[in-house]
């Protein structure tokens, strides 16, 4: 059990670095967006995600505050995600990440 928890951990980070190395911040957005919204997990994905700020979601991808704004905006614009009273993420948002 707890070997199988390290070896998934491992792919965790090991993603984790793929993505910081060769992605740009937009993707990495939507990625950290979607990974709180548990979207390719068993369960049902949750559409509405914990409270979280922009400050923390840019130190989550190693970008500014502003830039993280700015595609939230966009974001907002596409009818990606919606956060009026709370951080609403649609499946939709997969498209930024898969897009190349």
């Amino acid at each position: 059990m707890f070997v199988a928890y390290l070896v998934q951990r491992h792919n965790h980070t090991q993603a984790d670095l793929v993505d910081q190395l060769f992605n740009s911040s937009e993707k990495r957005l939507a990625r950290a967006l979607l990974l709180l919204a548990r979207f390719g997990k068993k369960d049902k994905p949750e559409e509405v995600i914990p409270d979280i700020s922009q400050e923390t979601l840019a130190e989550m991808i190693g970008t500014t505050r502003s830039r993280v704004n700015f595609f939230m905006n966009k974001f907002r614009q596409l009818g990606f995600i919606d956060y009026n009273d709370r951080l609403r993420v649609r499946n939709s948002l997969l498209s930024v990440v898969l897009h190349e």
